[in-house]
């Protein structure tokens, strides 16, 4: 058994679920406590059943309930050594797992391969996570799309890929100046239209299975990022007869996705 479900995806937080016969694992602890029970228990799964959680990097909705969390339960973490000295959270050490980006590391039967992102926290990654031979990738936070962020995601089973924001809503978004010029920097969030050219090669090197996750509140909505992802895989004329793409729920479970 291999199997993903997301949580929680988006701009106000992000927590995944992947588990296989032997180990259950979070990616992020972005969401309450409360909340991540909640969903865990919907699957019959209790948060004194996960073996580690992983941490992409130090951003509040990837952290907020991290250390409430790891404490009450006695979960080991994994993080970078940067992550971990920029969460402001009291983390007890006996639970801290540090491991070197783009280097392998084990959580139980899992094989974890973290690999570099660019976004503006101190050492942001995204994980491979690989058992027998099936691999499920996790990349968002994404401020642009480097070849090696696709070398890691290509061979995947499934992919959970940030398609963040569209850019007429942004420009003409409340947001301050500064955000603005933040989000589409270098160093910020991956457009739909961006998602799309990814997803194109993606497919050409037979990945088929891909969520949408990550979604802006405010300069997003599932329908938008679903059609303009599709309209630009389409216009690259790339066969969609065989993608399966769906988009991360933002406040509600998403199905599990049985890893084949």
């Amino acid at each position: 058994m291999f199997e993903f479900c997301n949580l929680y995806s988006g701009s106000s937080g992000n927590c995944s679920f992947l588990h296989s016969d032997n180990t259950k694992i979070l990616i992020d602890c972005g969401v309450s406590m409360k909340k991540i029970s909640t969903a865990l228990s919907s699957m019959n799964v209790n948060l004194e059943d996960i073996n580690g959680i992983l941490v992409t990097h130090e951003h509040s909705d990837h952290v907020s309930s991290l250390a409430m969390i790891c404490k009450k339960y006695n979960i080991p973490i994994y993080a970078n050594y940067k992550t971990f000295d920029n969460i402001n959270q009291d983390i007890p050490n006996e639970l801290k797992n540090t491991f070197n980006t783009n280097e392998k590391f084990e959580v139980g039967d899992l094989k974890v391969v973290p690999f570099h992102i660019p976004h503006d926290a101190v050492d942001p990654c995204g994980f491979s996570i690989s058992h027998n031979d099936k691999k499920v990738s996790i990349a968002t936070d994404i401020g642009h799309m480097e070849n090696s962020i696709v070398e890691n995601l290509c061979g995947s089973s499934f992919v959970l890929l940030e398609s963040n924001y569209e850019p007429n809503m942004l420009q003409y978004s409340r947001y301050p100046y500064y955000l603005k010029k933040r989000i589409v920097g270098p160093n910020g969030h991956l457009s739909n239209e961006e998602a799309g050219n990814t997803i194109c090669t993606l497919m050409k090197n037979g990945v088929n299975n891909i969520s949408l996750g990550h979604l802006s509140k405010s300069n997003n909505f599932p329908e938008l990022a679903y059609q303009t992802v599709m309209n630009t895989v389409i216009s690259n004329n790339t066969d969609i007869s065989n993608l399966n793409l769906s988009v991360a729920h933002r406040d509600k479970i998403d199905n599990i996705i049985n890893i084949v």
